[in-house]
């Protein structure tokens, strides 16, 4: 895709997360990156009146300084931090999605409550330690949370999906929320059960080969 393709694909996808229920007002944010750059939406913009020139670059060997018209979304250290250590991160998504910020909230990692937390890369999402938003050491807690992993909560704030596309960023976005949601219910029935590491061992064997790696960032099942 060209740089015009990615930043309105930013945009679509944002105003999707919204329509979804994924995210509310302009509470969550995108970032691509693009070659030695990062895309990111623009700070407090409704999605609906957004256009790709208002989309912000940012030097992945920076430190903040952006070009474009609007300024890069507050949280833009975390998401430069992520793309800064994680070369296999193509996308990150940051929402406050109901779910994943009840348990934020509550400072509870998601367990192994469903195999599906496999995707995440190991046996639980884990959660950052808070921070104010915007601060050095929020990115700090937040690379610390997603070593060897995918995604994490984020405390009293939301959560922060990546992939290596945007599509794939946004798949798991919705399926880190839909894991929140079957986690926090099972919680109110009580005494959930909760696979052993073995088991999500076999399952990161068997994602390996499976759908999750097929390009499109389809679930396993």
């Amino acid at each position: 895709m060209n740089e015009l393709a990615i930043r309105q694909s930013i945009i679509d996808h944002c105003r999707a997360m919204n329509a979804s229920g994924l995210n509310q007002g302009t509470s969550g944010n995108i970032s691509v990156r693009f070659g030695e750059r990062m895309l990111i939406t623009p700070s407090g913009i409704p999605y609906d009146t957004m256009t790709p020139e208002m989309i912000a670059s940012l030097p992945l060997s920076g430190d903040g300084d952006y070009d474009g018209p609007k300024k890069p979304s507050v949280e833009w250290p975390f998401h430069l931090a992520i793309q800064k250590a994680r070369p296999d991160v193509g996308a990150v998504v940051h929402t406050h999605s109901t779910f994943a910020t009840i348990l934020a909230i509550a400072r509870k990692p998601i367990p192994a409550c469903h195999y599906m937390v496999a995707a995440f890369g190991g046996s639980d999402v884990r959660v950052a330690d808070y921070a104010r938003y915007g601060t050095t050491d929020l990115s700090d807690n937040i690379i610390r949370a997603m070593d060897g992993r995918s995604a994490c909560l984020m405390a009293n704030h939301g959560m922060i999906a990546t992939g290596a596309t945007l599509e794939k960023a946004m798949w798991a976005a919705v399926e880190l929320e839909t894991l929140a949601k079957q986690y926090y219910h099972a919680l109110l029935i009580g005494n959930p059960v909760i696979l052993p590491d073995a088991e999500i061992a076999g399952v990161l064997k068997g994602f390996a080969t499976y759908g999750l790696q097929d390009g499109k960032g389809g679930k396993a099942a």
